[in-house]
């Protein structure tokens, strides 16, 4: 913290602790002594934005080579697959179970001709299909589902599909990569969400991923007159340490208060986005973040209002096109400024609905659901896994079985999309491994996953693990120098793994041997700095 920095001080006498202040204490009041009070929302361009709290990044990790985008689209209350994408070659099954709700024929968008069409809400995705930049996976879901918003939620964020588990898939993975936010923020945050606060999505096991601040106002204020909390002589009892924890937390995020509003400043406003549509306004904002170079890597964005028990037709369908125009303006903004390849986006909703209609034109609680996704990066339109079974005559009770377990699409976004190293994916998602899903992409960016990629143009590299020993494999299309390194998970250099002319072909590096220094078990970073660039990714010592 510098010098010039203003302090803020808290309204309690420093240094002075009354024994049993701490029981009057809670995480409310806690949060009206650092003035954020009311769940502290940052307002940005008039939405409401949660910026994850900053964790320990290495500036080796800052210069990685992938610089793919997750969009993480939630669907809250429970998204009607059926509705969504419909199942025409079972037309008579689905318009028998829904007399009332059914799209008709004429206002099919067909994706796969005499099997699969979107409603005609939904026709701005119609160009991004037929651009191939679009796809679905059917009947998305787990075993024995809950059909409880709470619970599903949480198990769509935790993974956990037999415990209650406060802690998420994305948490988990900051916790392993970010263990000491406090002290070592990275230059941007890792994750943003706009929309809904607190998602356990980015929560982990000791620290929350995610903060807020709700006025705009205050934002201004920090970015105007660097204000900062005061850490000195704070009371040595409950109330001092708790204080000390979220004056810390806090400070940091102001950092990123001003980093996201200057990324957000050094972009403009693209234009076309729907007027008086939250959803639209929160993607816009996404757009300008992502274009002015903010470096956030994952953003969630919220559409509510899913849980349609009853009037469904019309509210849904207003959602659908909400939706559909939001997506269709997103990438057409991101492809005017060429980031478009490099964003994937995709639905979640916590379950999905029945395919029998109820007696108040709505659906009830379901199971399965598709997912759809987004972006340029998918090489191509298409369908993942198969569509649900329907029986002739289903019940009102009837809940279709998953197709597609939710679990493995995150682990492929993980490893394909983010590439993130297996053994990390796996102990994110809870020890649980799965096998990529083809979407379409992989860490090459290419439609095939060969052993190494190659772009013919720049150095390529990945990871292999064998007889428990960790290989970084790299192809260079010429002789070039090439000095690489290895980092800890905090930034720190632990060891050069060469420092020497690489010619042209592929070269294997052992780094258990070559570190010639004992590694620790865990994560590490690698950066390769050449004389065309610098590249950089994670990988794992067993």
């Amino acid at each position: 913290m510098h010098s010039s920095h203003k302090k803020h001080h808290a309204h309690t006498k420093e240094g002075i602790c009354n024994p049993d202040e701490h029981k009057q204490w809670n995480r409310r009041s806690f949060l009206q002594a650092l003035g954020l009070v009311g769940g502290g929302s940052m307002m940005l361009a008039n939405t409401h934005l949660t910026v994850s709290k900053p964790s320990a990044l290495s500036m080796a990790l800052n210069q990685a080579e992938s610089d793919n985008i997750l969009i993480i689209c939630r669907l809250g209350g429970g998204n009607d697959g059926y509705n969504t994408i419909i199942p025409v070659y079972d037309y008579d099954i689905y318009a028998n179970a829904r007399p009332l709700i059914k799209i008709p024929p004429s206002e099919f968008i067909n994706l796969k001709e005499n099997e699969f069409a979107m409603p005609k809400p939904m026709n701005k995705l119609e160009n991004l299909w037929g651009d191939g930049q679009m796809k679905v996976a059917h009947g998305v879901g787990y075993e024995d589902q809950t059909l409880s918003h709470f619970s599903g939620t949480d198990i769509w964020a935790n993974t956990n599909l037999t415990e209650r588990d406060r802690t998420g898939w994305m948490g988990r993975y900051f916790q392993q990569l970010y263990p000491d936010y406090v002290f070592n923020p990275p230059a941007s945050p890792p994750s943003l969400q706009i929309g809904s606060l607190g998602n356990l999505i980015f929560k982990g096991g000791d620290n929350d991923f995610s903060f807020a601040i709700s006025d705009p106002r205050r934002l201004e204020s920090i970015i105007e007159n660097q204000t900062f909390y005061n850490l000195d002589n704070l009371p040595a009892c409950t109330y001092g340490d708790k204080l000390r924890f979220l004056r810390e937390s806090t400070n940091v995020t102001y950092n990123y208060a001003e980093t996201i509003a200057d990324a957000f400043n050094r972009s403009t406003d693209f234009g076309g986005y729907l007027e008086d549509d939250n959803f639209a306004r929160q993607l816009r904002i996404v757009a300008r973040l992502i274009k002015g170079n903010l470096g956030t890597k994952v953003y969630m964005v919220t559409l509510g209002g899913f849980d349609t028990h009853n009037n469904q037709i019309q509210r849904h369908q207003r959602l659908l096109n909400s939706l559909s125009e939001g997506i269709s303006s997103f990438y057409a903004d991101l492809q005017a400024a060429g980031w478009d390849d490099k964003v994937l986006t995709m639905t979640i909703s916590e379950f999905g609905r029945r395919l029998v209609e109820n007696g108040s034109l709505g659906t009830d609680h379901g199971t399965t659901a598709p997912m759809l996704f987004f972006g340029t990066g998918l090489n191509g339109n298409g369908f993942i896994g198969e569509h649900p079974k329907l029986p002739a005559n289903p019940s009102v009770g009837f809940n279709a079985e998953s197709t597609n377990d939710f679990r493995q699409i995150y682990a492929t976004i993980m490893k394909e999309w983010l590439c993130i190293d297996p053994p990390t994916v796996n102990n994110a998602l809870l020890g649980e491994s799965f096998e990529s899903l083809d979407l379409g992409f992989n860490c090459s960016g290419t439609t095939t996953n060969p052993t190494l990629p190659n772009d013919g143009s720049s150095i390529s590299h990945n990871v292999t693990y064998s007889d428990n020993k960790t290989y970084i494999n790299i192809r260079t299309p010429t002789t070039t120098h090439a000095n690489i390194c290895l980092f800890n998970i905090i930034g720190q250099k632990v060891a050069t793994l060469r420092n020497e002319i690489l010619t042209e072909g592929q070269h294997t590096i052992n780094v258990n041997e070559s570190a010639q220094t004992r590694l620790h078990t865990g994560q590490y970073i690698y950066r390769i700095e050449t004389n065309t660039g610098d590249f950089s990714k994670t990988l794992m010592i067993s």
